[in-house]
This record gives C-alpha cells, sequence and structure tokens, in this order.
C-alpha cells in the first residue's frame, strides 16, 4: 500500500464504532498486513503478547486499555519483555476515547484523542515499509489532501467518464489545479475570508448537487474579470466578492464536471481541511499522484526528498551565495551587489516534474535574500527573485501546471514568513500571466530558446553552436541576466524499458550510431546539458541512475561530455534510493555535477565525508577522465584468464534435481559416469544442489541405452530444432552435449555472475573436476589460491562495483570489464604465497560453519567472526602490496586502481602495438 492508500484506510478506521476487540487486527490491516498475517495474529501463532494484546514481531506491540488507563498500559506494554523478545519498533494503546504510541527508537511519541490518530498516521508508515523519505512520513496534511483530492478526481469521473479521455484529461486537472488554489486561498486570506470559497460552495449550491457544477463554474468566471466586466456578465453578488486572480490559472475553458452527491460532499471534506499546511517542497509530487494512475499507484518512488534535493543545489551554487553572504558581513555595498547577483540568476530544470527542485530552490534563496535585507535595515523589502527566474520542461501537461502553482504558493509562503501577512496578501494578486514552465519533450526542445544564454555575445553563440536564432527580445532579456544552473532528477528508464520513441530521442541525442542503444534515457539529459553549457553562465547537476558512471555507458556518455569542454566539479558516490518499500522497489543513484574548467575547488562526497581534489574521473573518484574500455585478455601478467561456463542451451532437459538424480542412479547405476554436479550463481551462493548430464563422445552409445537418457537426449534435440534461432538448431546435431562447453577436467576457482549489494565480498569458491561450472557463473580453469585471495577481496569488489556496471542494484562481474581490466601490480613468489595462505585461511574458516552456504556466511549482520577476521587478513596483505598500508575507503581504492590501470592499459597498448609491428 502507498502512504495515500494508508490514510484512507486509517481515517475510515477512525470513523467507525470502536470495537476495542477488533482494533488491533484493523489497524495492522490499514497498513497493509494481508488476512493470512491477521489470521495467525488472531490464532495466536505468531502473536505472543503478554499483556492480551496483539504483538507482530519486528513490529508493533498493541494493547486496548480499560477506561482511563491508557498511559499506565504503554508504560508496561515498553517494559514487557515480549516487546523486547519480539523487537518490536512501536508500542500503541488506546481505549477508543485516548490513543497514545511512542517509536522505541527515537522515542518519538503521540498522545491524542482517538478521534484524531489519523492526523498522526505518518507516524506508523515504517510499518509499510516506508521509512526513507522522513518528507513523506511528517507531512500528515500533504499525503491526507491528496487522498481526498483522490477521492473526489476518481468520483468526478464516475460521472463525467469523458473527462477522463485523452481528449479532455487536460480540462480535468485544470479544474483540479484551480480547485487546490482556491483551498488555499480562502484558508491563507487570500479570498478576504476563512472557508470562503467552500462556504459558499456549501450555501449556494443544492444539497443534491444539481447546481454544483453551476455555482463553481460561476465563481471560477468570477475570478477571470475585473470588476467592470463582471457587471456586463452579469457575476451575481455572492461571486462577485472573490477577487480577480487570472494569471491563465482562471483563463480558457470555463467548463466544469457534473457533481453528484458524493463528490460534493468530497468537495467540502476537502475545504474542511487546513490548507495553510500545504507544504510545496512535496505537495506537486502528491498532487501529481493524483491525475497520473501510473503515479498513483507508485507513489513516493521517485519523489525526491528535500535532503538529496540540497545534494544537488547546494555544491552547485547556494554554498557559493552562503559563503558570498557570510563574507559580506554587515557591508551595505557588498550586500547590495550579492542581491543583485541572485536576482539575475536563473535556475532551470529540463525535466522538472512537479517542481520539486524549482520549489527548493526558490525557498533557499528567498532565505538568503531575507537575510540580506535585515542586514541592510529592510526587511519589509519586496523579494528581487522573480518566479520567472525559476524555469522548468516537463513531458505532461499536470506536473507542469502542478509546478507553476506550487512556485505561486512557494512565493506566497515566503512573503508571509520574511515580509509579513499584509504585504504579502497586497501584493499576490493578480496573478502573473507569463508562464515559465514549459510543457514538451526537453530532449526535442531547443533549451536556448527556453533559457536563451546570458551576457554579450548571445546571438553569436546561439547561431554558431545551436543554429538557433534568437529575437531581439530573448536577446535582451539574455543580456540582461547572470548565471543559469540547471538541476534535476530525468527520468531513469533503463536501456530495455524505453518506449520507441525515446529511443528515438536518445538517437538524435547520440548523433546516430548504435552507442545509445545500451544508454539509459537520463544520459540523453547529461549528453544535451553538456552542449547547453558551452553558452551559458553557469553550471549543472543531476540525480541519476548509478549506471551512467558505470560499465560500457562510460565510454559512450562521457567522451561526448568531455568534447564539450565540461569537467565533473563535484560528485555524489552510488547511494541506495528507497521510498516506498512495500514493493522492494530501490536505485542505487548518483549525483554529478558539471561546469566549465575553473580554478575552483573540485571533490567527492561519500556518504558524510567530502574529498577534495584536482580532477574527477567519470567512475566519480579523484582522478583524469580515463575509461577503462573491455579487454579480452588480462592487462595484468600474474592473473589467470576467467571464462564464461557452459551453456546448455536444452530446454531444461539435460539438468536434474538432487531427487531426479538420485531416482535416475538408482534404476541405473552404470549412468554414474554420466553425472556431473552443476553450478551457478544460485547453487554457488545458495547452497541449491543440481546435476547435469555430461556426455562425452566417446560415452554416447552407453548413454543412450539408459532409456530416460536416450529420452532426455531426444527432447534436447526436438527443443533446439523448434528454435528460430539458426545457432540453437545447430546444436540439435549435438543433442547429447551442452550448446557451448568451457569444461575442462581440472580443479577451477568458480566466480558469481551477480552478488547482492549488501556482501562485502565478490561471493567465489574453489570446486573439483566433477563439478560443470553452468554459464550463469564465471569461472578460472587451473586458477591459483592467490587468484582467488584477489577474486574475494575488497579491493576487487570495489573495481567491479565501479567499472562492470549493476544488476538492479546487486553488482555484476564481468571477466572483459571486471576482471581483465583488473591491474594487479607485478607479485613476487612471495607476495603470491603470503596471498595463497590468506586464501587457505578463508576456506578454512568457512569449512568449519558447514553447511552454512555463502550467502548465510557472508550475510553481513551474520558473518562468522573467524571468517571475517581471515578476511581482514586477506584484505591487508593484498593492500599492502599496493600502497604499504590498509586503503582508508573505497573512494581511495579505486583512486589508486584508477592510477595504475592507466600505466598498465597505456603499456598494455604499446606491447600489443610492438607485437604487430614485429609480425607485419
Amino acid at each position: 500500500m502507498n502512504a495515500v492508500e494508508i490514510e484512507e484506510a486509517i481515517s475510515a478506521l477512525a470513523e467507525q464504532p470502536f470495537d476495542g476487540q477488533e482494533f488491533p487486527f484493523a489497524f495492522l490491516q490499514a497498513f497493509g498486513n494481508k488476512e493470512t498475517t491477521l489470521k495467525r495474529l488472531r490464532t495466536g501463532h505468531t502473536n505472543n503478547s503478554d499483556l492480551n494484546g496483539v504483538l507482530q514481531r519486528d513490529k508493533i506491540h498493541i494493547a486496548v486499555a480499560a477506561r482511563g488507563e491508557v498511559t499506565n498500559t504503554l508504560a508496561a506494554l515498553k517494559t514487557s519483555p515480549a516487546t523486547s523478545r519480539a523487537k518490536a519498533k512501536f508500542i500503541l494503546a488506546t481505549d477508543g476515547d485516548t490513543f497514545e504510541a511512542e517509536n522505541l527508537a527515537s522515542e518519538e511519541t503521540v498522545a491524542c484523542a482517538y478521534a484524531d490518530f489519523p492526523d498522526h498516521f505518518g507516524f506508523f508508515l515504517p510499518l509499510a515499509g516506508i521509512t526513507t523519505v522522513k518528507q513523506l512520513r511528517d507531512s500528515s496534511f500533504d499525503i491526507r489532501a491528496t487522498s481526498r483530492l483522490n477521492r473526489l478526481y476518481v468520483e468526478l469521473l464516475k460521472d463525467n467518464p469523458e473527462w477522463g479521455t485523452a481528449e479532455r484529461r487536460p480540462d480535468m486537472n485544470h479544474f483540479m489545479a484551480r480547485l487546490i488554489f482556491c483551498f488555499f486561498a480562502e484558508d491563507t486570506d487570500i479570498f478576504g475570508g476563512t472557508r470562503r470559497f467552500t462556504t459558499t460552495i456549501e450555501q449556494m449550491s443544492a444539497k443534491d448537487s444539481s447546481n454544483t457544477q453551476e455555482v463553481i463554474g460561476t465563481l471560477f468566471r468570477a475570478m477571470n474579470m475585473k470588476g467592470d466586466a463582471r457587471t456586463a456578465a452579469g457575476i451575481p453578488r455572492w461571486a462577485d466578492q472573490f477577487p480577480y486572480v487570472n494569471g491563465g490559472l482562471f483563463s480558457g475553458s470555463m467548463d466544469v464536471p457534473r457533481f453528484s452527491r458524493i463528490a460534493r460532499s468530497y468537495l467540502l471534506h476537502i475545504g474542511n481541511l487546513d490548507w495553510t499546511k500545504i507544504n510545496p517542497d512535496i505537495f506537486g509530487s502528491m498532487i501529481q499522484a493524483v491525475a497520473e494512475d501510473e503515479e498513483r499507484g507508485e507513489l513516493g518512488m521517485h519523489y525526491t526528498s528535500v535532503p538529496n534535493i540540497l545534494k544537488v543545489l547546494n555544491p552547485l551554487f547556494l554554498d557559493d551565495l552562503r559563503t558570498r553572504l557570510d563574507e559580506a558581513g554587515d557591508n551595505p555595498r557588498v550586500l547590495l551587489n550579492l542581491r543583485k547577483r541572485m536576482s539575475r540568476i536563473r535556475v532551470f530544470d529540463p525535466a522538472c516534474g512537479s517542481g520539486n527542485f524549482l520549489v527548493i530552490a526558490y525557498k533557499e534563496m528567498r532565505a538568503i535574500e531575507a537575510e540580506i535585507n535585515k542586514r541592510r535595515g529592510e526587511p519589509e523589502k519586496r523579494s528581487e527573485l522573480p518566479l520567472t527566474n525559476f524555469r522548468g520542461i516537463e513531458l505532461r501537461d499536470f506536473p507542469a501546471e502542478i509546478a507553476r502553482l506550487a512556485l505561486i504558493i512557494a512565493e506566497y509562503q515566503c512573503d508571509v514568513l520574511y515580509r509579513g501577512q499584509k504585504e504579502a496578501l497586497q501584493d499576490f494578486l493578480p496573478l502573473d500571466a507569463e508562464n515559465w514552465i514549459t510543457c514538451g519533450n526537453a530532449l526535442r526542445l531547443d533549451w536556448l530558446s527556453i533559457c536563451p544564454p546570458t551576457g554579450t555575445g548571445v546571438k553569436h553563440i546561439a547561431d554558431d553552436l545551436f543554429h538557433t536564432p534568437l529575437d531581439q527580445a530573448q536577446i535582451d532579456f539574455a543580456n540582461e541576466g547572470g548565471e543559469t544552473y540547471v538541476c534535476g532528477n530525468p527520468p531513469f528508464k533503463g536501456a530495455r524499458k524505453q518506449t520507441p520513441e525515446q529511443k528515438s530521442d536518445l538517437s538524435a541525442i547520440f548523433g546516430g550510431g548504435d552507442d545509445y542503444k545500451d544508454c539509459d534515457y537520463v544520459c540523453g539529459w547529461y549528453i544535451k546539458g553538456s552542449r547547453f553549457l558551452r553558452a551559458i553562465q553557469g553550471a549543472l547537476a543531476f540525480v541519476s541512475t548509478s549506471s551512467v558512471c558505470e560499465g560500457e555507458q562510460v565510454q559512450h556518455v562521457w567522451s561526448r561530455i568531455f568534447e564539450q569542454g565540461c569537467h565533473i566539479t563535484f560528485a555524489h558516490r552510488p547511494f541506495a534510493w528507497r521510498n516506498n518499500a512495500s514493493n522492494n522497489a530501490m536505485v542505487t543513484c548518483v549525483i554529478v555535477g558539471l561546469g566549465q574548467p575553473s580554478s575552483s575547488v573540485l571533490g567527492v562526497f561519500e556518504k558524510d565525508t567530502f574529498q577534495a581534489c584536482s580532477s574527477i574521473s567519470p567512475y566519480l573518484v579523484p582522478g583524469s577522465p580515463q575509461f577503462v574500455t573491455s579487454s579480452n585478455v588480462p592487462i595484468s601478467a600474474d592473473i589467470s584468464e576467467v571464462v564464461a561456463g557452459s551453456m546448455p542451451r536444452d530446454g531444461g532437459h539435460l539438468i536434474m534435481s538432487n531427487s531426479e538424480k538420485t531416482e535416475l542412479l538408482s534404476a541405473y547405476p552404470q549412468a554414474r559416469n554420466l553425472v556431473k554436479r552443476l553450478a551457478g550463481t544460485s547453487e554457488l551462493t545458495g547452497g541449491v544442489v543440481r546435476w547435469c548430464l555430461w556426455i562425452e563422445d566417446n560415452k554416447l552409445e552407453s548413454a543412450l541405452a539408459v532409456p530416460p537418457i536416450r529420452k532426455k537426449i531426444d527432447d534436447v534435440r526436438a527443443f533446439r530444432l523448434a528454435s528460430t534461432a539458426k545457432t540453437t538448431q545447430g546444436y540439435a546435431r549435438t543433442p547429447h552435449k551442452f550448446a557451448q562447453r568451457s569444461h575442462k577436467n581440472s580443479c577451477a576457482i568458480i566466480i558469481s555472475a551477480t552478488s547482492s549489494e549488501n556482501r562485502e565480498y565478490l561471493p567465489a569458491d574453489i570446486c573439483d573436476d566433477n563439478l560443470v561450472v553452468s554459464n550463469a557463473a564465471y569461472v578460472i580453469y587451473g586458477g591459483n589460491l592467490f587468484e582467488f585471495s584477489i577474486l574475494v577481496s575488497k579491493l576487487h569488489l570495489a573495481w567491479v562495483a565501479a567499472v562492470c556496471g549493476r544488476m538492479k542494484t546487486d553488482f555484476r562481474f564481468s571477466k572483459t570489464l571486471g576482471w581483465n581490466t583488473f591491474p594487479v601490480p607485478t607479485l613476487t613468489e612471495k607476495n603470491k604465497a603470503d596471498l595463497t595462505r590468506c586464501a587457505e585461511d578463508i576456506l578454512l574458516a568457512r569449512e568449519t560453519h558447514f553447511p552454512a552456504t555463502i550467502a548465510d556466511l557472508y550475510d553481513p549482520e551474520k558473518m562468522p567472526a573467524n571468517l571475517r577476521e581471515a578476511h581482514e587478513r586477506n584484505d591487508e596483505v593484498l593492500e599492502r602490496i599496493y600502497i604499504g598500508r590498509r586503503f582508508r575507503n573505497d573512494t581511495e581504492r579505486l583512486e589508486k586502481l584508477f592510477e595504475l590501470y592507466t600505466k598498465m592499459a597505456a603499456s598494455s597498448g604499446t606491447a600489443k602495438r610492438r607485437k604487430a609491428e614485429a609480425h607485419a
């Protein structure tokens, strides 16, 4: 369940008569617990409460108290041994009149009347897995308002189905935007009285809703007309009391959908909310969920939290403004110059959604401006930051409209905060009619026409670089401007999830070729943004998937960016992005800042640390702009070749479970030499046991003499012949064999193709010649133990994580990108012996915990002490070979590895050229 659905369920629960016996289960159901879970709790199978309550392990302990005993009951829950044993995160007590709860980790509490507990539902959102976005948890009003608007929206579409069509959807969305403004305006005195809009509808429309549509339409027409025009139009007195608003919000079609009695009731309930609490930081994203089916289903999934937005905006330009403010002190002239500079700054989000980045940028700049005015003795001075300096592009019309509305609301709230209610009201209406949020495809639109370049020589730059003629008005506006800062959170869309239109967008940005086919959609914004930076004074920073700085995308994308003369000015290394864990959606993100070469301090953020440096590589570590390119052979002389495991391509007929293998050999013991153990990544890590038929040509006759094996071979032949792939059809000639065979009769090192992001080490193991490694893993045949030591080191995993890319959020191993490119210094015999002993210690430590699987052993919270100690020794020995000590962190590891790679790749290239010349 998402936050809106939870709010609706909790509100419905509070409106029902209190049933003490049923309340705990209804409360848990409201947070998404399934009926099977509730049934186990009801029967006591999973309920170990010692206070006649309901205890859900790892979540909450609930007890219904006797009248007046809520506080005492809550205290009993807190000291209950059962609460502690079950590791409950919350306790809750109620008697139907009073409601009290506590978050045991943070010690935050809630105490309210029972009827009011839905106001605090955000407190309990961790019960539904919504834990990482504090703004989402704390914005109870925004979620409640969204919930109510969602109900109204759905109800209106029942009676006005045509308004849900593609043709009328813009009208519906525009209508909802008008309502939102009216609800805000009536609670903030913009309409000259509390609840004037809602009260007028309640009084002037019939309870059967027969004229609700007409009443609302009349109010909207009034807000679109100035005084003289109202008389001529016959606007009634009850509507004439509303001010002229327009500003584009009340222009255009005045159509209003038909209202049922239920829809009218929903409208009045929405008006009864306290809209002074609206938070434009998040409200845009919430309201967007009302109109977008996909957003409603995944509410919070792509909401960019304020802390993450500030990770972009602070180093992009806000930190510099604050530094200049500190330097200015109380000097009036310097403060005035800073204010003038700020008035000319433009913030541009070319994928603005509902405006979160623009709203936060505006509010932060208003705070700086307010401090300037305070120091200059002008605290009530009107802001010189025009909303038109906060520009955006959004593909969909409703988010674009909501973005503009969110900025209008933010401006009013800032005026109230810094200048006072009277001054804010005086300057608020009528709204500015100019529209500074453009609706369209950002990868197809000309950014210069939306945010023209600034300073002298504008026309020359635009004509020469973009072949974009600017009219005189654009040139004049641009020459008055200052810096432009591009920011945002463009759509992530992986290469395999893009629509044909999106693929076409990328093709145009990349200039054709094939490079774009394996790139994320967000790459288009980086490349187009880097070209835009050549024409403006300013910089750029985007939130994006970490894949733009990993794997093969790096060369495709960053070669084009660096061609524009850009460099990376700052970066946040990969961090987890999880907003709604109820459907386990998580993305690993980075933030990358781009700008022109300058003398400013560059640096890399990793969690809470910042490392200053002279240059940043496209892998987001200190270093030169060096790309890692695939290699078919190891660049390090001391390590062996990795190969992919054997591919069956058999329709599953050559593969057997443990029970199938046992059944076969019980009936036909002579087949024992035709069966080998099979392992891929899941078998390696999870201990799953599978087997395969491994039939050499000289054993085919004896294999065909076993009826079940003959049947399997026939089935493989049929499967391959039925394939549409010609290569698979060709393998039908040898149906007793795996299609592609790399197996060798020797000991080997098996390497996992993927690994959980939570593991500190890449899974690998030693196997004998009786195990066939499938194509779901990699293998080094005849590998040395010191190579195993290298494979399972933190140093190697840091390299894999940086250059190989990821499978969702999991680490992905690649032989050509991850192993063959891994830079290993020349190893002495002592180095190899030391690493071999470390590898043996790791393997022996594993053996002491047999039959625990690798997944069990390498769970970071349960890793055995002796195994962790063995790995620590291994890491220390290996890292001392590189720099004579342990590395401090992964950033330092990668900095050294890239430095070494650059030298070794150049040396390897020279050696290859000499070899080619020798053979010429």
